[in-house]
């Protein structure tokens, strides 16, 4: 299977950037071909251009700038989105890249109807996040109402990729976790991304 991992973290000393070297090697272990895109080291411009927006309803959309993400998104049959949570939502340049690479045409298309919108990514079978939140699980999931993952899951992958299996796993209270807490989550995520 063809896995396409995401990773936004500006620091490739990162226990980001370990996640996505401990999901890369579960996946390529297990006969998968993966590409890793790190949206900071490649120079990925997370920024929506005043053309981009104007001809949002345009058809066709032009996706001309971000060609090659796209590319390597429809070659995509896994995606492997890997970020810490800062106050409570991705960072700003994942945000960017589902803003111009998330596209019309290639993750969906405007309903003639109005209202709804049509998914276009059926490559795309199985979504999952790899991520880290500073805050304990009771905050995110209780009082936050764990809003990443409803964005993720109900915003992105119901909606664009409605077949896809979607799974997270988020370690949350990062902050104060020991050595021995973190190697055991990057067992936890070697062990889980090895059954993909």
């Amino acid at each position: 299977m063809r896995c396409l991992i995401i990773l936004a973290h500006p620091l490739e000393t990162s226990y980001a950037a370990s996640l996505a070297a401990t999901a890369k090697a579960a996946l390529e272990a297990r006969g998968h071909d993966v590409d890793l895109l790190d949206l900071y080291r490649e120079g990925f411009d997370p920024r929506l251009t005043p053309s981009e927006r104007a001809g949002y309803f345009d058809v066709p959309y032009d996706v001309s700038a971000v060609a090659a993400e796209v590319a390597r998104l429809q070659a995509a049959e896994a995606l492997v989105l890997v970020f810490p949570q800062w106050w409570f939502n991705v960072p700003a340049i994942l945000k960017g890249w589902f803003d111009r690479v998330l596209a019309p045409g290639v993750a969906f298309e405007h309903d003639k109807a109005g209202g709804r919108i049509v998914p276009r990514l059926a490559n795309i079978r199985h979504l999952w996040v790899l991520t880290t939140t500073g805050s304990p699980w009771w905050v995110v999931k209780l009082y936050m109402g764990d809003p990443v993952r409803r964005l993720l899951k109900r915003g992105i992958a119901n909606v664009c990729a409605p077949r896809c299996r979607f799974r997270m796993l988020t370690l949350h209270d990062m902050d104060r976790a020991t050595p021995e807490r973190l190697a055991a989550h990057l067992e936890r995520v070697r062990g889980e991304m090895g059954q993909l």
